[in-house]
């Protein structure tokens, strides 16, 4: 999964906002392939993790109800410019991903 993905923090008015746009497939498990007629194995995030300085922000459980290349938001105090924000996920199949970027 070390497909680009796209996250940005920005600090306004003493709150930080940040969003991201995931690369994965998220698949449920119920669709079936048109030509063969299987059913597609289930492939989703299982948990997701936003940390400001080292210290956890948001632990989110997710499943397969979740879009395709999922888009986060999430606003939180208590950072200044320059400071780190880490995003990362782990899915059903092991496989797992992380992210960080600055504040500005």
């Amino acid at each position: 999964m070390a497909k680009k993905w796209k996250v940005r923090a920005q600090l306004k008015g003493g709150v930080t906002t940040l969003k991201a746009l995931i690369t994965h497939p998220m698949e449920t498990g119920r669709r079936k392939n048109k030509k063969t007629g299987k059913k597609v194995p289930a492939h989703f995030i299982q948990n997701l993790t936003v940390e400001h300085n080292g210290k956890n922000v948001l632990n989110a459980d997710w499943g397969p109800a979740i879009s395709a290349n999922p888009y986060l938001s999430i606003k939180f105090k208590g950072a200044v410019k320059g400071d780190s924000i880490k995003i990362s996920w782990s899915d059903n199949k092991g496989m797992s991903d992380s992210n960080t970027t600055k504040v500005r």
